[in-house]
């Protein structure tokens, strides 16, 4: 039999909040030594970069270290399989790799279409080098993310964020290197019937 928690142990949203915006705004990790401090539990987690790296972004800076600044945020069920299986590996299923392909478009990035638009073999391999050298990451873990999520992308605005942004804080670039990216391959034509 399991004691339930009294009220006042659980915390308040906001201080779930507070709690993740107190280790998100920590000494960004790299992601070598990140992937493997990563625990499999939940949380929310956010990508750094110096300014040097899309330079006409914005981006809240980093408390510990101001020299970098937040590039996006989101939320996962288990943390360690969210950023070693997706981020870093499928832009199929990372919002985060197929932004920086668009926005790295002038790199050369080149898709195909598989259910959906996604990078080649190896340009995938290569956009990962890319993210190794140039992001860095913090995560906080929390037991619910998705309830704490939406206030943490409104109050902080991470310029490759999309969704929850405030339309003032939405980035023309962004959105725009979204479209780039979703409409640089396309499911195959059904053959003409004669």
């Amino acid at each position: 039999m399991t004691i339930p928690e009294r009220p006042e142990d659980v915390p308040t949203d906001e201080a779930r909040i507070d709690e993740a915006l107190r280790l998100l705004s920590g000494v960004p990790v790299e992601l070598d030594a990140a992937v493997k401090r990563l625990s499999r539990g939940s949380g929310v987690y956010a990508w750094w970069a110096a300014p040097s790296v899309f330079p006409d972004l914005p981006g809240l800076s980093n408390d510990s270290v101001p020299s970098l600044r937040m590039l996006y945020l989101g939320r996962a069920t288990n943390l360690r399989e969210r950023v070693l299986r997706n981020h870093l590996r499928r832009s199929g299923s990372s919002t985060l790799r197929r932004t920086l392909a668009g926005l790295l478009a002038a790199e050369g990035y080149r898709t195909t279409w598989t259910d959906r638009v996604v990078l080649i073999p190896e340009d995938e391999a290569r956009l990962t080098t890319w993210m190794h050298t140039h992001l860095r990451l913090t995560w906080a873990e929390d037991a619910e993310p998705t309830t704490i999520e939406p206030e943490l992308v409104r109050r902080l605005h991470p310029p490759l964020n999309l969704h929850g942004v405030d339309a003032e804080h939405l980035q023309a670039a962004v959105v725009a290197a979204k479209s780039s990216y979703n409409a640089s391959s396309r499911p195959p034509e059904p053959p003409r019937t004669p």
